[in-house]
């Protein structure tokens, strides 16, 4: 099982030799259409981004959905789309589910039951393993709670990450990840008590920088680890930042980087003036039908390698 670091000392000294190399940012998409998306109770119980109450617009989500599939195909992205199923409402969410490493699809364990029937889609396995040829690693069959890249946030430019625990994984899943992806290094962490997925919170952009939300990941040594490895390219997000799905952006490729529109309306001139001094091309979406369920732009997308 692989090592999960839990202090910055140990996971400097194995993340301080990785050299960034490989591929930073995904070759491939899989995302999955929102047919049957819904909001979900079982998920309300634990996702505290969930606007509850409120009607979904299906044909507005759909809408939105392939502005993001046409964003990305323009950036040169290859997109994979999966029909959505019915009873699965967060099925559009497959980045919890599904994470890939060159080579090799890892299927999550996830918490609720209602979740559990994503990860039984023989549609999603038989195109990693007969047209792509990947091996399966598959832990929705292991005794643990491994919510794939909503707790785990990875550096794939270095091979490293950082779980953030929290009601969606447990330190069996936390190793197990790390391991099924091989990564070099993994810094585990307690997110604070509320929420529950750091990709929420923590953000890692083609191996250059990070925005964070330094009040939900009150551990000092998660603070230290990021600034050591990438200096002042450490951008701190506000409250109204993070509440806004700041932090769940992702990056489509090494300079182009995806926001919704909501964190738009709430990022501050300073935060945008640094990506684009940095040379990111930054991208707004409007995904606020999605953002109703507690997810947006990153946790639409399920990267391949």
């Amino acid at each position: 099982m692989a090592i999960i670091h839990t202090t910055a000392d140990s996971f400097l000294e194995i993340a301080a030799r990785q050299t960034p190399g490989t591929p930073a940012v995904m070759k491939e998409a899989l995302l999955v259409s929102p047919e049957g998306f819904g909001l979900s109770e079982q998920s309300a119980a634990d996702n505290p981004y969930m606007t509850t109450g409120l009607p979904l617009d299906l044909d507005k989500a759909s809408r939105q959905h392939e502005t993001l599939v046409s964003k990305l195909e323009e950036l040169g992205v290859k997109t994979h789309i999966f029909s959505g199923i019915a009873g699965q409402a967060d099925g559009v969410f497959p980045n919890n589910v599904f994470a890939a490493a060159p080579g090799r699809l890892v299927i999550g364990s996830m918490r609720h039951p209602v979740r559990r029937k994503e990860a039984e889609r023989e549609d999603i396995r038989a195109f990693f393993s007969e047209t792509l040829g990947y091996e399966i690693r598959d832990l929705s069959m292991e005794a643990c709670i491994a919510e794939m890249t909503g707790p785990l946030v990875i550096d794939r430019a270095r091979n490293i990450g950082f779980c953030g625990m929290s009601p969606r994984v447990d330190e069996t899943g936390c190793a197990l990840m790390a391991e099924a992806l091989g990564l070099d290094a993994t810094l585990r962490f307690d997110l604070a008590e509320g929420e529950y997925h750091t990709n929420l919170v923590l953000a890692i952009a083609a191996g250059e920088l990070c925005l964070v939300h330094p009040g939900s990941v009150p551990n000092p040594f998660l603070l230290k680890s990021l600034r050591a490895i990438y200096e002042d390219r450490v951008l701190l997000l506000r409250e109204s930042e993070k509440n806004a799905f700041a932090g769940n952006c992702i990056a489509a490729t090494e300079k182009d980087l995806l926001f919704s529109q909501k964190a738009k309306n709430v990022l501050r001139e300073e935060t945008i003036t640094a990506l684009e001094d940095w040379s990111f091309r930054i991208h707004f979406l409007d995904v606020s039908e999605f953002e109703k369920a507690g997810g947006s732009v990153r946790c639409l997308v399920a990267e391949i390698f």
